[in-house]
């Protein structure tokens, strides 16, 4: 069977790290690249068996290409440290290593906002490209929302991760001022009016987030803030 490397970049992800390793452990190695952090992270990464390596922060997708690099292994999965395998897809990681049909697999994503597992509003399978072989796929290098660019074959797996996106909506703000900012777009006025109007109809209404309550309004109410802060800086 292929041998695994599970690759997690971090930087102050005491409160999460923890989560993320322990779902990895299966792996043959679990890689943390690391960019200086000042809290307990490392620490907690190298007792539950995490090899820990130090790298200045490159960007996203240069961060997780030398993470890659780094690993010992051919076959990787790269997690967040927010992230989680669930047990059946370790399982079908583990048995899809012993003869892969591709070079790289997409996994599905289920995310928790506000302390509730969402697959409305558009955010479920959320599929990305995770588990490949680092000869056959690279990440772009781009500033935010980073992807797995493959010149190999792909696939797709049928058991989803876990993702505890955001806790709060005060925390979810947040995070997406600062992907607004790091965002690429160019400043545009009208699509910084419209934009937000159609973001909203589209995963409140058309996506079905009204199905999610108070959860599915809010989600669909703060992309459409994070529309207009992309478009308006």
């Amino acid at each position: 069977m292929n041998k695994l490397s599970v690759v997690i970049i971090t930087k102050n992800e005491e409160k999460f790290i923890a989560g993320a390793v322990e779902s990895a452990i299966f792996a043959d190695e679990v890689l943390v690249v690391d960019s200086g952090s000042t809290d307990n992270t490392c620490n907690i990464a190298k007792g539950i068996g995490a090899r820990v390596v130090q790298q200045d922060w490159l960007g996203f997708g240069a961060q997780k290409n030398k993470a890659v690099e780094l690993a010992k292994n051919d076959w990787v999965f790269v997690l967040d440290a927010d992230e989680r395998f669930t047990s059946e897809l370790q399982s079908e990681v583990l048995i899809t290593l012993k003869n892969p049909i591709a070079e790289g697999y997409q996994v599905a994503r289920l995310n928790s906002f506000f302390g509730k597992s969402i697959k409305t509003c558009g955010l479920y399978p959320d599929y990305s490209v995770r588990l490949f072989n680092k000869n056959q796929g690279k990440f772009n290098n781009v500033l935010v929302h980073e992807s797995v660019q493959m010149s190999g074959s792909v696939s797709t797996l049928n058991n989803h991760m876990t993702h505890l996106a955001y806790e709060t909506v005060d925390k979810f703000k947040i995070k997406q001022k600062k992907y607004a900012a790091l965002s690429q777009k160019k400043k545009n006025i009208f699509k910084a009016l419209i934009g937000p109007l159609w973001t909203f109809f589209n995963l409140y209404f058309i996506k079905f987030g009204f199905l999610d309550g108070w959860h599915g309004f809010m989600i669909a109410k703060l992309y459409a803030q994070y529309t207009f802060w992309k478009y308006i800086k």
